[in-house]
């Protein structure tokens, strides 16, 4: 019987060009367009619903349907003026190799299965611990991102330092915490009311003497302090702990100590990052993003574990079905790292960037990134129009427009500002709260975004008409 999910290798090609051409065509005209387009979900049922096809249809035409009605409605995250949220905007080598990584369909679940992508994940992970300032023995895996990263952390502290579930547990956190820490521990068995939000200080970074505190305190009625979760750059406002403070104090108390450092990690490549991130090499476990600040395309985020032993005994199950893919000479399975067995082969992006550009390619665009986040911030504070909220912090600025009135009137006018400027087509931007404040958020990561740019954004939120009640 013919096989029909053939494509002979002129159609193969004749496709696959066309699609890098789509590709190219796109990342050269980025800033052609706006930073965003959207839809209601009405408007893209009426495009693209329809009953699952009994037979097929011509690629060239599905291409065309993509192009009109799929592609263009999405946030165009790698525009120079998409400055919402913790965005990722990748290379053009890091699109290679995740066109390699599928079209080679690697499974790297196993040694067995992949000795080659695996040997890349081990030699980028040693970059990345290079950096860091971790030991030798330090050991991770990629993965899809710091929602994962955070929750396999969580997964291997609790078995490490608790021996499995223990509800007396207590982890630690900053109101300034990303969200994904909180998911992740509730996913391992922590019910809300042992997870604690702690205030931070007027930098927004946790408050070690409310740390020393609450320890203290749920000691005495009986809890388990467990872990301290630290920010290695906060999403809303990009601050950086006290991480060597907050270090000892997890050694003081036995605690594990987890850095958050999804976007904000790299910045050790410059030194003021690492003046910042002073003492995240002492922490038991770090999240990384590089889709996010090294600039890889989605997904691939990283955990790292300072003992790297304790991943394994946390993960490590070999069923007889798995028998024939166990190890011995230092090969490792990173199925035995993690959650997942079936794996896509992750690094082959970031590899290809790194070797491409270099390391020093990737340090001048951070530094770059963190002095517009500086000369906006200084904009903002010569600004008769802004107010600035919260100062630069490894990229992120959060301010908002002087408005006459309550905080109410002033949440009004800003928020229709954000919605304003999507709609003008200059640029984007998201907003957070600073102590209960609504503010707008400028978050500037993206190595095609220059000060005129951000410039541009800044003038047009200082500029436009706003309306009070």
């Amino acid at each position: 019987m013919e096989n029909r999910l053939e494509l002979d290798g002129d159609a193969m090609r004749e496709s696959g060009y066309r699609v890098i051409d789509m590709l190219v065509d796109r990342i050269a005209n980025l800033d052609a367009g706006p930073a965003w387009q959207g839809a209601t979900r009405a408007e893209m049922e009426a495009r693209l619903r329809e009953d699952s096809p009994r037979s097929g249809t011509p690629i060239d035409e599905l291409l065309d349907r993509l192009t009109v009605d799929v592609l263009p409605f999405a946030g165009r995250i790698d525009h120079p003026r998409f400055l919402a949220f913790i965005a990722g905007n990748g290379t053009w080598p890091g699109v290679l190799g995740d066109l390699i990584a599928g079209g080679f369909n690697i499974f790297q679940g196993t040694w067995l299965a992949s000795a080659g992508p695996s040997e890349i994940e081990l030699v980028v992970l040693d970059w990345f611990k290079s950096w860091l300032g971790y030991p030798n023995e330090a050991a991770g895996l990629l993965v899809s991102g710091g929602s994962v990263a955070n929750l396999t952390a969580l997964a291997c502290a609790r078995e490490v330092r608790l021996g499995g579930h223990d509800a007396r547990a207590v982890v630690y956190t900053s109101e300034q915490t990303h969200s994904s820490v909180e998911r992740a521990a509730r996913t391992v068995g922590f019910a809300g009311d042992r997870i604690r939000s702690l205030p931070v200080d007027e930098l927004h970074r946790m408050d070690v003497a409310a740390l020393r505190t609450a320890i203290r305190e749920d000691r005495n009625t009986g809890l388990r302090p467990f872990c301290i979760v630290a920010n290695g750059g906060a999403t809303s406002t990009g601050a950086v702990d006290p991480l060597a403070a907050m270090a000892d104090i997890a050694k003081e108390e036995n605690l594990w100590f987890h850095v958050d450092a999804a976007y904000g990690g790299f910045a050790v490549l410059t030194e003021r990052g690492r003046g910042l991130l002073n003492g995240i090499n002492r922490a038991d476990s770090i999240t990384l993003d590089p889709h996010k600040w090294l600039y890889q395309p989605f997904e691939v985020g990283c955990l790292l574990v300072r003992q790297g032993t304790h991943l394994s005994d946390t993960f490590h199950i070999m069923p007889d079905y798995l028998q024939d893919t166990a190890t011995g000479g230092g090969e490792v399975n990173f199925a035995d790292r993690g959650i997942q067995l079936t794996r896509m082969a992750r690094a082959l992006k970031i590899w290809l960037s790194l070797k491409h550009f270099g390391v020093d390619a990737f340090r001048e665009a951070i530094d770059r990134c963190l002095d517009i986040a500086l000369e906006a911030q200084k904009y903002i504070e010569q600004s008769k129009e802004l107010e600035l909220l919260s100062p630069a912090g490894l990229g992120v600025v959060c301010f908002r427009r002087r408005v006459s009135g309550d905080d109410d009137s002033s949440e009004k006018v800003n928020a229709q500002l954000v919605r304003d400027l999507l709609a003008s087509g200059t640029g984007m931007i998201s907003s957070t709260r600073i102590r209960g404040v609504y503010a707008l958020r400028v978050c500037i990561l993206n190595h095609r975004t220059g000060w005129q740019d951000a410039l541009t954004v800044l003038r047009w939120l200082e500029q436009a008409p706003v309306v009070t009640a």
